[in-house]
């Protein structure tokens, strides 16, 4: 009996202090890159509806996440390595930083020069924020910024690095953050529970390098289940305990992540392979293929019928959700790390340039993007909140909302 009590206050629990407008973790609350019907400018550019401007300390390439009215991003310093580790938190209307929380490291630091040990994007439940480090160290604050609990997870893993670095981004559901790191050196995936940072489960992934992030599935019927995608193999599994729902092998992408909307996974594979699957099924179906659906760095994007997808070249392809036919590509600019943003009737793509194009969604060809230009970097992934834009370049905080 009291068995069932915790399980029936557990959703409660986790739920508490969640808004709408929340944008929780990469790719947003749904994990699915879509700010729903939020009306954002169409002109971005350095000066050009730009509500506030913030400098951000050391280097990053996390996405900021936004949890009420407190914008949180990450950030990583230090003379040769990146060993010192930063979570900061601003005033989602002013841009005032609220608060600013350092730690050093304690697992492996190299990355590459255009990357940071700040790579994935912190993750959220409403009430506490995860902030994950390539050096696979895991903090976990609450909204004010007072520590909650620490993991090094290198010290199970010292082995889980590379020199590119790490970039998985974690995913809060059912009670756990869900990691996964990937290398050749160490392979492994985890859920900690998020009140005390204990190791709920963890399972081995085979050897091999991997940046994609845990994809959330929340069928038709809100049962839930992460999606965990390795370069031979899609693995669904119950996000408290970590039991194994089912799987597919396949050869994947090991950067761009899956994407689910209802009850089919938008998997970068042999192109795009689209499955047919719930939190309950036991072994996936393929509905289509396509090798002409081919995402490059950024996963995709799906709205209604149509699915959005950005390829290595700066293309942008407009496909048909059902069958996988292409309706309209589009030729953007330069190269492309974040993933795009959905926004009301727009998707707005920013290159590693700090270029943005605003393109109007639909199943006909759009007229030539909006575009503009920040003059700074951009690799994370933006966040949309309350009618307003998030952005973080490489040495500010831009909050972009219409006068």
């Amino acid at each position: 009996m009291r068995f069932r009590y915790s399980l029936l206050i557990l959703p409660l629990l986790f739920a508490t202090n969640l808004h709408a407008a929340d944008w929780l973790q990469f790719r947003g609350s749904e994990n699915r890159s879509t700010g729903g019907d939020t009306k954002l400018p169409t002109e971005i550019s350095s000066d050009k509806n730009v509500a506030w401007k913030s400098p951000l300390v050391g280097k990053g390439v996390s996405g900021p996440i936004v949890v009420g009215k407190k914008v949180f991003v990450t950030a990583s310093s230090g003379p040769v390595v990146q060993d010192r580790l930063h979570v900061l938190c601003f005033d989602a209307d002013s841009g005032k930083q609220l608060w600013h929380r350092q730690f050093w490291a304690t697992g492996r630091c190299f990355h590459h020069p255009t990357s940071a040990n700040a790579a994935p994007t912190p993750a959220s439940d409403g009430q506490r924020v995860y902030a994950f480090f390539s050096s696979n160290d895991l903090v976990c604050l609450d909204l004010d910024g007072n520590l909650q609990w620490y993991r090094g997870l290198g010290t199970d893993y010292p082995k889980a690095g590379n020199d590119v670095g790490m970039s998985s981004s974690p995913l809060v559901a059912g009670g756990a953050v869900v990691v996964q790191s990937e290398s050749q050196g160490d392979a492994f995936a985890a859920g900690l529970d998020v009140l005390t940072g204990e190791t709920l489960w963890r399972e081995d992934r085979k050897l091999g390098p991997n940046w994609a992030s845990p994809a959330l599935l929340r069928d038709k019927e809100g049962k839930e289940a992460i999606l965990i995608q390795s370069a031979t193999v899609l693995t669904a599994h119950e996000p408290r305990s970590g039991k194994q729902i089912w799987k597919y092998d396949t050869s994947c992408s090991i950067i761009p992540s899956a994407t689910a909307v209802g009850d089919k996974v938008f998997l970068p594979a042999k192109g795009l392979t689209v499955l047919e699957a719930t939190a309950t099924t036991t072994s996936p179906e393929v509905a289509w293929e396509s090798n002409k659906l081919s995402p490059g760095n950024s996963s995709p994007v799906i709205v209604g019928d149509q699915v959005y997808i950005l390829n290595s070249a700066g293309v942008l392809t407009c496909g048909d959700v059902n069958e996988g036919t292409v309706l309209w590509q589009q030729r953007l600019a330069g190269k492309f790390w974040a993933t795009p943003v959905v926004a009301g009737e727009h998707i707005y793509c920013i290159n590693d340039a700090g270029k943005c194009f605003v393109v109007k969604l639909g199943a006909e060809k759009p007229a030539e993007p909006i575009t503009g230009e920040l003059g700074e970097a951009v690799l994370a992934s933006p966040a949309v909140s309350n009618g307003a834009l998030f952005l973080r370049t490489e040495k500010h905080l831009w909050k972009i909302a219409g006068q």
